[in-house]
């Protein structure tokens, strides 16, 4: 299996390249539109073919790369059947398969960071992963304070969905402020401060608490994203 996880430094976003091998079908997880370039000359470097792009939600903190990537590639572009982005090319719903040679991804709606949040299981015989989007972080949670944010939903996606993949299994989000690249199911479990022993009450009123400011390209990023990138 070829992985790569790439990192834009100022977003802190992390976007997932997948593909079964050299020569075959690839897809990418949460580009950003500033890397599309690089996205480009990393699939030619691998010979391998992007045929699906997706995003987890609609972003707030940079402009995707999926019209710009779906340009460039006539790859399908993919986001969960509750956004608002009418660009995209399928929209997936709790179960649905994305599939290409040799790698199959599961849809799971995670609502809470936004009301429109999927998450994507990977179970292959090589390596089982999510990729989280910002519903679940490495040691935190995404915020849960606009675009239709709820903290009891994100709880319940957290606790009651992706904590029952198995211990085992791989956590890779969309967003890292701390320098993390990786975690698992287990560690969340145990070791996330904000979600460990809480109970729901508990983590809404944690997620209350934050105060955060908003980000600061939300009022470019999220209409641009909308249209998958491709605003003029």
């Amino acid at each position: 299996m070829l992985f790569r996880q790439l990192f834009d430094k100022e977003s802190s976003t992390y976007t997932y390249l997948i593909a079964s091998g050299f020569g075959r079908e690839a897809l990418i997880i949460d580009p950003v539109q500033e890397h599309t370039d690089t996205y480009l000359g990393l699939l030619e470097q691998l010979d391998i073919k992007l045929v699906r792009a997706i995003d987890t939600h609609t972003h707030a903190d940079h402009i995707t790369a999926l019209g710009d990537l779906r340009d460039a590639t006539s790859c399908v572009t993919i986001m969960g059947e509750f956004t608002q982005a009418e660009c995209v090319s399928e929209q997936v719903s709790e179960g649905d398969k994305i599939t290409i040679e040799g790698i199959t991804l599961e849809a799971l709606y995670t609502p809470g960071h936004t009301d429109e949040s999927f998450s994507f299981y990977l179970s292959d015989t090589k390596m089982k992963a999510v990729f989280t989007g910002d519903v679940l972080l490495i040691r935190g949670s995404g915020r849960t304070d606009f675009q239709g944010g709820d903290p009891y939903k994100s709880y319940d996606s957290i606790v009651n969905k992706l904590f029952t993949l198995g211990d085992e299994t791989l956590v890779y989000p969309a967003h890292d402020y701390k320098g993390m690249t990786c975690s698992s199911i287990r560690e969340e479990r145990l070791h996330n401060p904000r979600l460990a022993g809480k109970t729901a009450e508990q983590y809404a009123e944690i997620m209350r608490s934050l105060n955060l400011p908003n980000p600061k390209m939300m009022d470019i990023a999220v209409p641009a994203n909308l249209v998958c990138g491709k605003a003029n």
